[in-house]
């Protein structure tokens, strides 16, 4: 993401050290395409020749920030029989779906909706232009051990600091939430303040220590989401070594009050859970977030929550997050096999986009919502395909304006084998965000 900007605005750019721009997440919009007639599907040699064209220019030729995925993984991919022989697969996730079994079931309602089938931790983002979200958090309470309602942001205000979003707290959800179920509630802060007026007086740290625990008491929240690094980074203070000690010096004294609070749930004080992006390389940069990070902060946060989504973007249309990737990013935190602190890894929470692109191409698109996809599955009755290499379901069609389509969007196999990797690691996840999702992926967790 290019450049810092405000939050409120769902159709807003943010910056990133990742791999893609981490905004495109938030663009998607919460109203429905316009729904048309229903039309023919393409005759079966135009959607091979689309096929074709999107595989070899938007899959296999790489960008160069993603060279390093492709050039590694393009070749080794989980075939389809063996994603569908998954021990622990149940009988409804499956390779082979159709516009129409999505179409009937995506609002199926799990039985039992307070049994917990992911035993590791589940952070869920609530965003206030997606109203959707807040009746999710309800209905599905127990599948959640976090919720983040995306409401606040610290910023510089006449030579000091200011915490704004409570004209976004919506009280009578919160009452709800705490009669229907455990999960935390831990509203995300944005750090928008400008960075080396921040970092480098001690009297502005600690004011801003104050100001969020002030308000993580008075309104009985239960911790906090920081995000913060991916805006240093774009501010380019992290590639100063000394910026970037404070840095983590600030997380440090944050964690430890938070800490040092009992919360309305917990006697051992309000959690930090703190937002990363993957590292950018194999090699690790100064604006990464690296494993030394990780160790340095581990005492002091409670959870990370890794943006391991939005791989590819407009101007290079592809999967969302490839499987190998995500793999890829763990290995780069964790350490290989056998190697692996599994204390640790339960604090990393690898990020789950319960949104899609649809891509127009070569290049252009955007975040799509899982209305939008149910209109455009609705109007173009596609043929939905299983792109093994990034291991997501994907559909190509042609527009009104006969411009050609790439769709990615999440299904149940895709969650569910990334569920798996997460429980292989003993990672947690981190959903962005639930107001965005079809009702049928929480049967998953």
């Amino acid at each position: 993401m290019a450049k810092p900007t405000k939050r409120r605005d769902p159709l807003s750019v943010r910056p990133s050290s990742s791999l893609a721009p981490r905004n495109i997440r938030r663009r998607g919009r919460s109203d429905d395409l316009p729904a048309g007639p229903l039309t023919e599907p393409a005759e079966a040699p135009t959607h091979r020749r689309l096929l074709i064209i999107f595989i070899v220019f938007f899959v296999v030729s790489p960008a160069v920030s993603i060279l390093v995925y492709r050039l590694r993984y393009a070749t080794s991919s989980t075939s389809q029989s063996s994603a569908e022989s998954h021990p622990q697969r149940p009988h409804y996730v499956k390779i082979d779906v159709d516009y129409q079994g999505i179409l009937g079931e995506h609002s199926r309602i799990p039985g039992n909706v307070s049994r917990r089938n992911f035993e590791n931790p589940v952070l869920a983002y609530i965003t206030p232009w997606n109203s959707k979200g807040y009746d999710v958090a309800k209905s599905f309470n127990s599948k959640f051990t976090h919720l983040s309602p995306v409401w606040y942001e610290l910023k510089s205000q006449a030579g000091g600091l200011a915490l704004e979003g409570r004209h976004n707290v919506d009280d009578g959800w919160l009452l709800d939430l705490r009669a229907k179920g455990h999960a935390l509630i831990l509203p995300r802060v944005v750090i928008e303040t400008v960075p080396k007026e921040l970092l480098t007086k001690k009297k502005q740290r600690a004011k801003a220590v104050q100001l969020i625990i002030a308000e993580c008491k008075e309104m009985g929240y239960d911790g906090v989401v920081i995000e913060s690094w991916s805006r240093w980074a774009a501010y380019g203070v992290l590639q100063d070594p000394n910026m970037r000690t404070l840095a983590l010096q600030f997380v440090e004294e944050l964690g430890n009050g938070l800490h040092s609070v009992e919360s309305a749930i917990k006697q051992n004080g309000l959690q930090l859970v703190y937002v990363i992006g993957p590292p950018s390389s194999e090699k690790i940069e100064l604006h990464d977030f690296g494993p030394a990070d990780l160790q340095r902060l581990d005492k002091v946060v409670d959870g990370f929550s890794l943006m391991t989504y939005d791989f590819s973007n407009p101007r290079s249309p592809g999967p969302n997050a490839p499987l190998k990737w995500i793999q890829s990013t763990l290995h780069l935190l964790l350490g290989g096999p056998g190697n692996v602190n599994r204390r640790l890894a339960r604090k990393l929470w690898i990020g789950l986009n319960f949104y899609g692109n649809d891509f127009v191409l070569p290049a252009g698109g955007g975040a799509i919502t899982g209305a939008n996809y149910l209109s455009l599955l609705q109007k173009h009755r596609p043929l939905l395909q299983w792109e093994k290499n990034s291991e997501e379901h994907f559909f190509l069609y042609t527009d009104d304006n006969n411009a050609k389509h790439a769709v990615f969007y999440p299904s149940l196999m895709s969650i569910f084998l990334r569920l798996e990797e997460a429980r292989g690691w003993a990672a947690g996840i981190s959903i962005w965000e639930i107001g965005q999702g079809l009702d049928y992926f929480y049967d998953l967790l």
